[in-house]
């Protein structure tokens, strides 16, 4: 496990480094969509780290996660097997203060960039402002192999997951970035468990979650181990 964490260090690193060198770039008139979004430190927001762990082939998923009341921002950084092959990412996204999602930049080295931008009615473009009209309607993204992305519209609902909530998702599929509109449903079925219903392609599962709607397990996938 050591050995798997000093990767994951090493990636954010060079991850780092990447975004600043493109950044520059940027200024100088060419287009970058991966931004890193400023942290809030005022009043009630709060900054925590998180890391889970694939119950098999050592995946890994960690999130530094910033939210308050100006809203929510989620750096990533995913490794692991899909498909027979390995890969790593890395993403950031950002919610409003009712973690609605505004935006959302997936890297995977070595495949290329997803930038998708939404206005929080449905309505999603590219980072240049091209429509997506594949996605028109979808609330919410989906990343494959990430525990962390189920916590959205955990968070999002809220209440109204007494009852079974049906959603539309933009799905990446990791590592290829494919992007696809998918049905979903949310329930929540006691204070610690919520079940999640893939409607597009049939799976379900209760996912145990703690008070603030993160994954701690993920049955057969995913266990937290660490925040």
């Amino acid at each position: 496990m050591a050995t798997v964490v000093a990767a994951v260090v090493g990636m954010i690193r060079r991850e780092t480094a990447t975004l600043a060198r493109n950044s520059s770039v940027a200024k100088r008139g060419r287009a970058w969509c991966y931004s890193r979004h400023a942290r809030k430190t005022k009043g009630a927001d709060v900054n925590r780290s998180y890391r889970w762990a694939t119950e098999k082939g050592g995946g890994l998923e960690h999130v530094e996660l910033d939210s308050g009341g100006a809203g929510v921002t989620a750096e990533g950084v995913l490794i692991g097997p899909a498909g027979g092959r390995l890969f790593a990412c890395s993403y950031a996204l950002r919610c409003d203060e009712h973690w609605q999602v505004r935006s959302l930049d997936v890297h995977v080295a070595g495949q290329g960039t997803v930038c998708l931008r939404a206005d929080g009615a449905g309505n999603w473009t590219d980072a240049g402002g091209t429509p997506l009209p594949a996605l028109q309607g979808c609330t919410d993204i989906d990343l494959s192999g990430s525990p962390f992305t189920n916590t959205l519209p955990i968070r999002r609902l809220g209440d109204a997951l007494r009852d079974r909530q049906e959603i539309r998702v933009a799905y990446i599929d990791l590592p290829k970035l494919d992007v696809q509109p998918v049905s979903q449903a949310y329930t929540r079925l006691a204070p610690d468990r919520v079940r999640f219903d893939s409607l597009s392609r049939p799976f379900s599962a209760e996912l145990e979650v703690d008070a603030d709607g993160l994954v701690l397990h993920y049955p057969g996938l995913f266990t937290r181990v660490g925040g």
